[in-house]
């Protein structure tokens, strides 16, 4: 059985901008690369047809079992690690990296499977930990103060009523189930018949990077993309958000040299940078209408991508700066 044959018997989600990702990163084979979210290996499985080796990254125990049956079609050309993504670094140190990609935020897998908690529209335990470990989203609702409450939901969802929404999620405890927590949700803020999006989609979306660490997770994969790339490899990142798109693009404007130098009428401040560790980042890519139309999930995706040059890794100078 082929690696492809493989995936397709088991193939729960399509994914989003791949020929774009694999044009990004112009593989040649023999190279190796990092799949740094592997999912259900829709991106490894491309790389590797390319003619990569692929290192692919989970923290969700559940894809690194899913992914097995890959690794065993793939004749030596898949080796999965179970870890997150900024890891990546310090795992394969010593190795000569080609490509990064990385696929950022939940999985259709996640939000297909109502156990795992994630999604609205299905009703299942409060949950939402894609590592399957540590605090979970019910713990954090029913225990965390109210302005915590509202502060995250502000923050990670850019929801303007987080307030209202955090004390009738605090007076409705304690929470066990995600469909009571979308009703205490749509119940705070009004749901009309024929409403486009659903109340529920932001305070759902802020809790579950909260309890993930996903933008902390995305600055620090950064970083460690920088580091582990060679000279002239490349990276590319898929995103959902504005949140995380803005991360994206202000790491490769700083690290390609763009950042702002400030503005005309204040008095130029001397300051030594180091060299740019990028070249400038290629234009951003959004789906085309056919792959919106096809693919509900790509609607909102941004392809960015860079290359590396032979700068020195910022890290020790800190994370995004």
């Amino acid at each position: 059985m082929t690696p492809n044959e493989a995936m397709s018997q088991t193939k729960p989600h399509i994914p989003v901008l791949l020929d774009e990702v694999i044009d990004a990163l112009a593989i040649t084979p023999g190279e190796t690369h990092v799949d740094g979210t592997f999912g259900a290996g829709g991106y490894s499985m491309a790389l590797i047809a390319a003619g990569a080796k692929v290192h692919g990254f989970d923290q969700d125990p559940d894809a690194i079992a899913g992914g097995a049956s890959l690794v065993e079609a793939s004749d030596g050309q898949l080796v999965l690690h179970h870890g997150y993504y900024s890891q990546m670094a310090d795992v394969l140190e010593g190795e000569d990296i080609d490509g990064v990609t990385l696929d950022i935020g939940v999985s259709s897998m996640q939000l297909d499977q109502a156990e795992r908690g994630f999604s609205f529209q299905k009703d299942g335990p409060l949950d939402m930990r894609m590592s399957q470990d540590g605090p979970s989203a019910a713990d954090f609702l029913n225990e965390a103060d109210e302005e915590e409450i509202a502060d995250v939901i502000y923050r990670y969802g850019e929801e303007r009523r987080s307030r209202k929404i955090a004390k009738a999620i605090v007076n409705a405890r304690p929470l066990t189930r995600t469909s009571e927590l979308a009703n205490v949700v749509r119940k705070a803020l009004g749901q009309k018949p024929g409403d486009k999006k659903d109340p529920a989609t932001r305070t759902f979306q802020a809790i579950r990077i909260h309890i993930n660490r996903e933008l902390g997770e995305l600055e620090d994969g950064l970083v460690a993309a920088e580091r582990l790339l060679k000279p002239g490899g490349r990276l590319a990142i898929v995103t959902f958000h504005s949140l995380e798109d803005r991360i994206v693009k202000n790491f490769l404007r700083d690290r390609s040299g763009q950042k702002s130098a400030g503005s005309r009428h204040l008095p130029q401040v001397s300051e030594t940078r180091p060299a740019p560790t990028f070249h400038k980042p290629a234009k951003l890519v959004r789906p085309a209408g056919a792959e919106q139309v096809s693919n509900p999930r790509a609607r909102s995706a941004t392809l960015r991508s860079a290359v590396r040059s032979d700068a020195p890794s910022h890290a020790k100078t800190g994370g995004v700066q």
